[in-house]
């Protein structure tokens, strides 16, 4: 796993497609790089000085997109904000704002629960805030959950749908002959994940051929599936490769993958109240459709994630 983050003074545009893929490289060597902090070890960070509200994000586009729309909604209320981005995953992070290197992180309610009560079932948002609460670290807070949702799928290219006959009413289920002869990719921590192989077993009877590290549903695991180098991958819901390079999405109905709407998890000595109203104003206006299209506009578009999220903010009035 790699610790890099980005500095937001230093990025641009056309260094940021470059940095994931660089990034995503580093992780699939074991290699780590410093942070903007100079120490090799994240989680040995000091917690943030002076009032600044530090805002991180795990490593993967919507999480540095959805991080700069929490930082730049602060800033414009005066709050004083610096970053750290593309860290980690939550293995990482969540030591991270739990120590108080960091301040606000974007999260996903049904992730989040998974990682903290793997056994958990929560049959609506309200009951796996509830969950999360009951779980989470008592100097940490969950704020008001979005109604974006971007849920881990599972996706196979247009040949292997072709071959087995699988459509976009098809389920998981409809793997359970087949999966003995494919190859499946995803993160690192795909492998050990309830919210992963671990529950594709347990909840499916799945035993995939093979597993290939890539990346966090990022440009690694899109190229690997569009390439047939592997055949099915563990992909967010609300990347717009998906129709771009025609896979197919498997339904979950044993809901394998929960819920999963956006919601930002702060470290609560560390956001002052008007921190807490801003980004409950933010989850109020953020949906699906429009994350969709904001990730079109980072992914398709390589349009730097920062002007997106200055953008829909002035255009939401939240700016």
């Amino acid at each position: 796993m790699t610790n890099v983050t980005i500095a937001r003074s230093s990025r641009t545009s056309a260094t940021y497609a470059a940095t994931l893929l660089v990034v995503a490289a580093a992780a699939l060597t074991g290699c780590g790089s410093s942070d903007d902090s100079g120490t090799s070890d994240p989680l040995k960070g000091d917690a943030a000085k002076g009032g600044t509200v530090v805002v991180g994000s795990n490593n993967f586009p919507e999480s540095i997109l959805l991080a700069d729309i929490y930082g730049e909604a602060l800033k414009s209320k005066g709050i004083k904000v610096s970053y750290k981005l593309n860290i980690g995953s939550r293995e990482t992070t969540y030591g991270l704002i739990k120590n108080g290197t960091i301040t606000v992180l974007p999260e996903y309610n049904g992730a989040l629960l998974a990682y903290l009560d793997a056994k958990a079932t929560p049959k609506t948002v309200e009951e796996t805030s509830t969950a999360i609460t009951a779980k989470l670290d008592s100097k940490l807070s969950l704020l008001t959950p979005s109604k974006a949702e971007d849920k881990d799928a599972i996706a196979v290219n247009e040949a292997t749908a072709k071959k087995y006959s699988l459509t976009d009413k098809s389920t998981i289920s409809d793997l359970a002959d087949s999966a003995k002869d494919l190859v499946i990719g995803g993160s690192p921590e795909f492998q050990t994940r309830q919210q992963g192989l671990k529950g594709l077993k347990s909840v499916y009877g799945l035993d995939f051929k093979n597993f290939k590290a890539l990346d966090a549903g990022g440009p690694l695991t899109v190229a690997a599936l569009k390439g047939n180098n592997i055949q099915a991958a563990d992909i967010f819901s609300t990347d717009p490769g998906i129709s771009k390079n025609k896979f197919v999405v498997l339904q979950d109905p044993k809901s394998l993958f929960g819920f999963e709407n956006v919601t930002p998890l702060t470290y609560k000595k560390g956001l002052p109240k008007a921190g807490i109203a801003v980004l409950n104003d933010v989850s109020a206006k953020l949906d699906t459709e429009t994350l969709v299209s904001l990730n079109g506009q980072v992914q398709n578009d390589s349009k730097d994630p920062l002007d997106v999220a200055k953008s829909w903010l002035s255009s939401a009035g939240l700016s």
